[in-house]
């Protein structure tokens, strides 16, 4: 019976590990994503002042 609540324990353990893990993973997907629609918004903004000022940059 010891046993039994050892390998539940660990299991539980390792479980909750993962679960943060995971979440983590998901945290800074979520934030990767948002990072890089702000660098495409700034990049268009100033691609469009360019060519507003008539500019050309090749």
């Amino acid at each position: 019976m010891a046993n039994l609540i050892l390998f539940v324990n660990s299991f539980l353990s390792y479980l909750l590990l993962f679960v943060l893990i995971v979440a983590l993973v998901i945290v800074a997907c979520i934030i990767g994503v948002k990072w890089r629609k702000s660098k495409d918004a700034k990049a268009a903004l100033e691609m469009r002042a360019d060519t507003a000022d008539g500019s050309t940059t090749a």
